[in-house]
C-alpha cells in the first residue's frame, strides 16, 4: 500500500524501549535484570496502574527494593531496556489481594491515564496491560487443559504437562479502521450504544487469509453497502482492550448509496469536510475521552456532529483528512 504520510501521533504508539527479544530467553540474564538496583517495576492491579497526580500525572515506577518488600516478583514481565540499560517490568499485583498503596497515588484505568502522560510511557501501558491481561486469561493449556507456566520474561506460556509441552504466545488481533471518502464528504457510522450525535469511522476485525485492503473493502461493504476502490495506509495504534492493533487507512468510495446493516450499525451517513472540521476542533478544545461525550453536555445549540477525541485513531484519521498539511 502507498503510505499517505509519516505519522507518529497515536496514543499508545511510540515505545522507546529495547524489548530484548533474544536476551529475555536467558534465565540467568533475566534474573540479573530483576535484581539490578536500577530496575523499575509497574504493579498492575485489576488492569489499573498507579498514577501520582502531583505536580502532573505520571506513572509510579517502583524500585527493586520497594518491589521486593511489597510484591511477589516471581513472574516479572519484561517491558524492555532503556538507552541507559535500566530494565522495566510489569507485575500482576492481583495475587496480593489489596494493591500496594502509596501517599498521593491512585490506581487508574489505562485509557484515562494514557492521554495525560508522556507518549513513551503511554506505549508501555498498552504493552503492560495487554500482557498482564493475557496471562490472567491463559492459565491453562488450550491443547490439553493442564496448567501453563510463564517463560521468556512473560512472552510465552508453556504447558506443564510433559507429554504435551505446548507453547502459547500472546496474541494481537488486527483491526482495520478506515475513513472512507468521496469528494468533500466522508462516511461515518454509529453504534446503538454511542452517545447522542456521536459518529466515528467504520472498523472491523481482519479475518484469516485476508489482506488489509481486502478487509477494508469487506467491512465497509458489509456495514454500509458502499464499495471501496483505492486503499491507502495512514498509521497504526496498539489498543490494549484487550490486545488489538488498529490499522488506520483511507478508502476511496466508488459508490455513494448507503445501505446500513442494522446488525452492525445503527446509522451511517456522509458528512461534509467542513462539518468534520468543526467537530474535530470542538472535541480537541474540550479534551474529553471519546467514550465520555454526550450530546446533552453541549446544552442549547446541539452540534451537528460529535466525533472521537484525539486519543482515538479515528480522530487522527479525520484530522488528517480535514487538515492534510497538519495543524
Amino acid at each position: 500500500m502507498q503510505a499517505l504520510n509519516t505519522f507518529e501521533g497515536n496514543v499508545f504508539a511510540g515505545n522507546l524501549l529495547d524489548r530484548a527479544g533474544n536476551l529475555r530467553r536467558n534465565p540467568d540474564w533475566l534474573a540479573a535484570q530483576v535484581c539490578a538496583p536500577t530496575a523499575r517495576f509497574l504493579p498492575v492491579w485489576q488492569l489499573k496502574v498507579p498514577v501520582a497526580a502531583d505536580p502532573s500525572p505520571s506513572l509510579l515506577w517502583l524500585s527493586a527494593s520497594d518491589t521486593i518488600a511489597r510484591l511477589d516478583i516471581a513472574n516479572p514481565i519484561l517491558l524492555g531496556i532503556d538507552d541507559g540499560g535500566i530494565p522495566y517490568f510489569a507485575l500482576d499485583a492481583d495475587a496480593c489481594g489489596a494493591p500496594p498503596s502509596f501517599a498521593g497515588v491512585d490506581y487508574q484505568e489505562v485509557r484515562a491515564v494514557a492521554p495525560n502522560i508522556a507518549r513513551g510511557e503511554a506505549a508501555l501501558l498498552a504493552q503492560a496491560r495487554s500482557l498482564v491481561d493475557w496471562h490472567q486469561r491463559h492459565g491453562f493449556c488450550a491443547v490439553c487443559g493442564s496448567v501453563t507456566q510463564m517463560r521468556d520474561a512473560g512472552y510465552v506460556r508453556r504447558c506443564s504437562n510433559m507429554s504435551c509441552g505446548a507453547q502459547h504466545f500472546p496474541r494481537t488481533d488486527p483491526v482495520v479502521i478506515m475513513l472512507v471518502q468521496r469528494g468533500d464528504q466522508c462516511l461515518v457510522g454509529r453504534q446503538k450504544w454511542f452517545p447522542a450525535g456521536f459518529y466515528s469511522t467504520l472498523a472491523g476485525f481482519m479475518e484469516p487469509g485476508e489482506s488489509i485492503e481486502e478487509a477494508v473493502r469487506r467491512e465497509v461493504w458489509e456495514e454500509s453497502g458502499i464499495e471501496v476502490g483505492e486503499v491507502r495506509y495512514h498509521s497504526s495504534q496498539p489498543w490494549p482492550y484487550p490486545s488489538s492493533l488498529m490499522i488506520g487507512c483511507f478508502g476511496e468510495a466508488t459508490t455513494d448509496q448507503i445501505t446500513v446493516d442494522k446488525l452492525e450499525l445503527e446509522d451511517a451517513r456522509w458528512v461534509d469536510r467542513d462539518v468534520v472540521r468543526l467537530a474535530i476542533d470542538r472535541v480537541t478544545a474540550r479534551a474529553v475521552d471519546p467514550f465520555s461525550q454526550s450530546g446533552a453536555e453541549e446544552g442549547p445549540g446541539e452540534p451537528e456532529l460529535l466525533v472521537p477525541a484525539p486519543m482515538a485513531i479515528a480522530h487522527q484519521l479525520m484530522r488528517s483528512w480535514v487538515y492534510p498539511n497538519g495543524t
